[in-house]
């Protein structure tokens, strides 16, 4: 029977939460570099057994650096090959490693990109916190920096364009621009790798053109303010977000914590609320703290500001918290294993 391994990455220090195929009874270890900051933790898609950590802490290491290098806000492993692991850092600027980690060298057409003079940083700083690898599409990656948007390269990192045609951000001098809008989040389903989706600083958006030009789809949410986005393993029109009140209230609409599903690609939303608190409850799922596995039906995880980390072994429709009072949770990520 398959086994589900999860990955969390907290303030202080990572957990590996572990269960066979039925996702009913956790084991679970850590924390591992306990006391620190474990932004993420993923595993290799092309090697289980190895394991990336992004560790950082509040000590100053001497190093001059031409640009802020604050934390490593994403790690994204190669499809195919566990040496190679894209890293996306604040501020925003992209590295690669093809050794396994041990000499990292940064793609720098992102960081030279003629727009980067009009990023600015978001609340969190000016992060690129979202990878993704097109599996059907050799060289073709996306990355989401907040607050810039959304860029594609098509070479595998070395150049880059903006991809954020449609994007509508009140809050910056031109709401239509080519870049300086704070993406949240980007999902793709690898079935179908040229449809996008995306939670964004207000609004809940949709591409069905490799980024090309996007739409919203926030439909009936209470709000299409939240960090997180993903799409389930089997049903490429069936996406999770978790709505908060507002950028200035980070925390749940009415003191209750509701995952919404679409089934239709968006537009038409319904709370998942069967065995998640209902009253009392302020917490935050942050942007990486959600992820899907592959068993059927597919399991939906997500982790809170509170340091619980949910699960539902029935695409959503039922949820059980696996471990309670960690550090806060800032990633997720979910391996199946033989």
């Amino acid at each position: 029977m398959s086994r589900v391994r999860i990955l969390v990455g907290t303030r202080k220090g990572a957990f590996v939460l572990t269960a066979d195929g039925t996702r009913r009874h956790w084991d679970v270890s850590g924390p591992h570099f306990g006391g620190w900051e474990i932004y993420h933790l993923k595993g290799s898609p092309a090697d289980p057994n190895r394991l990336y950590a992004s560790q950082s802490s509040s000590w100053y290491d001497g190093t001059q650096r031409p640009f802020e290098f604050a934390r490593v806000w994403h790690l994204e492993p190669s499809l195919t090959d566990p040496d190679t692991v894209y890293a996306g850092i604040q501020d925003a600027a992209m590295f690669r490693t093809t050794d396994g980690g041990q000499s990292w060298r940064e793609l720098p057409g992102l960081r030279t990109h003629p727009s980067a003079a009009q990023w600015q940083p978001g609340a969190g700083g000016m992060c690129l916190h979202t990878i993704l690898i097109d599996p059907s599409h050799p060289g073709r990656l996306y990355i989401a920096i907040s607050a810039a948007g959304v860029f594609r390269s098509d070479d595998g990192g070395e150049t880059w364009r903006p991809m954020n045609r449609g994007l509508v951000s009140e809050q910056i001098p031109n709401p239509t621009a080519e870049v300086g809008h704070c993406v949240h989040r980007i999902a793709m389903h690898p079935s179908r790798p040229n449809v996008l989706f995306m939670q964004k600083h207000w609004d809940v958006m949709r591409s069905d053109d490799a980024g090309e030009s996007w739409k919203d789809v926030g439909g009936n949410l209470p709000t299409d303010f939240g960090f997180p986005i993903d799409v389930h393993a089997h049903e490429p029109e069936t996406i999770y977000v978790v709505p908060i009140k507002s950028d200035s209230e980070h925390y749940l609409p009415d003191g209750k914590l509701r995952v919404y599903r679409s089934r239709t690609g968006g537009h038409e939303w319904e709370p998942l609320t069967k065995g998640l608190p209902q009253s009392h409850c302020y917490v935050n799922v942050l942007r990486d703290a959600m992820a899907v596995d592959s068993l059927e039906p597919c399991g939906v995880y997500f982790g809170t500001t509170g340091g619980q980390v949910y699960a539902s072994a029935d695409a959503g429709d039922s949820w059980t918290p696996i471990v309670r009072d960690l550090p806060s949770v800032v990633s997720v990520e979910v391996q199946s294993l033989p």
